[in-house]
């Protein structure tokens, strides 16, 4: 690929500062015991909470693990030590607590009253109905 010339690398500053200008970025972060929320303060001003168990790598986590929480950088991602995990803050903004696998696995652990029903309905019935040949 060749070395890098000033014109490439002036570039490359001028996209980071323009980024830190745009995109979210976090001045603080702490875990509430009392609330059980990781929140995070932002440098224009906004305050965002999340729960951990939603977040992939803090599922599991103790209050005392989830307490270590630090800022990573110039504010750009949140991060753990000890459970080695690591968060976006424009991911976490856009609702996107892990990978895709993990967020899937989390939206089928939604539970409500509807699907409840729904699941005991079906079941009455004997489950899911099998599937045609050649389908």
């Amino acid at each position: 690929m060749g070395d890098l010339t000033d014109t490439q690398i002036d570039a490359a500053l001028a996209r980071g500062r323009e980024a830190r200008q745009r995109e979210p970025r976090a001045a603080a972060a702490r875990y509430d015991r009392q609330a059980g929320r990781v929140i995070v303060e932002l440098t224009n001003g906004c305050t965002f909470a999340f729960p951990p168990r939603l977040a992939q790598g803090l599922e599991d986590a103790s209050d005392d693990q989830l307490s270590q929480v630090e800022v990573m950088g110039t504010g750009s991602g949140l991060h753990w030590e000890a459970l080695d995990a690591d968060l976006s803050i424009p991911g976490l903004l856009n609702g996107l607590f892990g990978t895709r696998s993990h967020m899937a696995r989390q939206a089928g652990r939604a539970t409500s009253p509807a699907k409840a029903a729904a699941a005991r309905a079906n079941g009455s019935k004997g489950g899911r109905p099998r599937r045609a040949a050649g389908a």
